[in-house]
């Protein structure tokens, strides 16, 4: 039995119908009040995630990925950041309207993150065994030799060697492929319903990444958990992700069926994105840039904040914000001209 200092579960529903989102996120807005000023670090995004299905959300540094998912899970700093709008429905609920500690029964129960610099997350002064048995001592009540036991079937299911040695190690003894699996068995101590992997495989060399994304799909398969992977590596997306949102400067550019996003996007920062990535068949050639910057979040530009750097421009995009246009049933481009995108070339 659970003892007085264990976190139950919420008190609402969890159980979602066949085909209902886990999760959907409506409209939500994120700024960050600055000395410099406002910035808009999210500015209306929508997306959904089904149980099984994973969403990959794409775009440089700064785009608003990460705050978006640290809304999602309600750790986001205030202040200076601010949810100003939107809702964050988890199994029908809008878990932004939850009392704080509803919501904190949710995190790594019912949503669980990845975060992406393991060393940094983990703390260097507790065992590993320690920091993943300390979910089910807070959350189910179980006793340190109990929580020991439970860290030691996790280690060994995310495949660390000798899992039973190594419980007892601290994280820098670890290498960095290892710690990353290390924080991939916190965020699955309790079958969540819910992982965001927020840039898993990043400072990895390509074999481990591969590791590690293919450890996350057989962990998704196993538990049918939903998955919202967070990255701007288009090599990692295309062989896990049902699902890309393309994200710009705070918003969603494109939101798009992943094998039909990479065989030819509707947007002119998807097309840039994917032109960017270095290719085995133009070997000798140089390699394709975006030109320019992404903008200031405290001085957007008017109209389509791509336009400084689209070549596919013209006056409309310099004074008009494009909506998400509805390109079919299951894809959506934020660009007046997707049409022209979609056929090829520039005019």
């Amino acid at each position: 039995m659970p003892n007085s200092g264990s976190e139950s579960a919420p008190a609402f529903d969890l159980n979602v119908g066949a085909g209902e989102p886990l999760l959907e996120v409506v409209d939500l807005h994120v700024e960050f009040r600055t000395r410099e000023g406002i910035a808009r670090a999210v500015n209306g995004v929508s997306y959904s995630v089904k149980p099984g299905e994973t969403l990959a959300v794409l775009g440089e540094s700064g785009s608003g990925k990460s705050v978006t998912a640290q809304a999602i899970m309600g750790i986001l700093d205030t202040p200076p950041g601010y949810i100003t709008k939107g809702e964050v429905r988890f199994c029908g609920q809008d878990v932004l309207t939850l009392p704080e500690e509803d919501r904190r029964k949710l995190r790594g129960a019912s949503m669980a993150m990845i975060f992406q610099d393991a060393l940094s997350s983990l703390n260097p002064v507790f065992s590993v065994g320690w920091q993943i048995g300390e979910m089910f001592r807070v959350h189910e009540g179980m006793s340190r030799k109990e929580a020991k036991l439970k860290a030691i079937e996790l280690l060994d299911r995310v495949r660390i060697p000798s899992a039973k040695d190594r419980v007892g190690d601290y994280p820098h003894q670890f290498s960095g492929g290892m710690r990353q699996r290390v924080m991939i068995a916190m965020a699955i101590a309790l079958n969540p319903r819910l992982l965001i992997a927020d840039e898993p495989t990043t400072a990895l060399d390509v074999t481990v990444q591969a590791q590690v994304m293919d450890l996350l799909a057989e962990l998704q398969r196993e538990s049918g958990m939903g998955m919202i992977l967070i990255t701007h590596d288009l090599g990692v997306v295309a062989d896990v992700a049902d699902i890309c949102a393309v994200m710009y400067a705070g918003r969603i550019v494109e939101h798009a069926d992943v094998h039909e996003l990479y065989a030819n996007p509707a947007h002119p920062y998807t097309k840039a994105l994917l032109g960017s990535i270095p290719r085995l068949d133009l070997k000798g050639q140089e390699v394709a840039v975006i030109k320019g910057l992404p903008p200031t979040l405290t001085n957007l530009p008017t109209g389509c904040a791509f336009h400084p750097r689209c070549s596919y421009v013209k006056d409309r995009c310099r004074s008009e914000e494009p909506p998400l246009y509805s390109v079919n049933e299951h894809r959506d481009s934020a660009c007046h001209y997707w049409e022209e995108v979609l056929d090829g070339s520039p005019e």
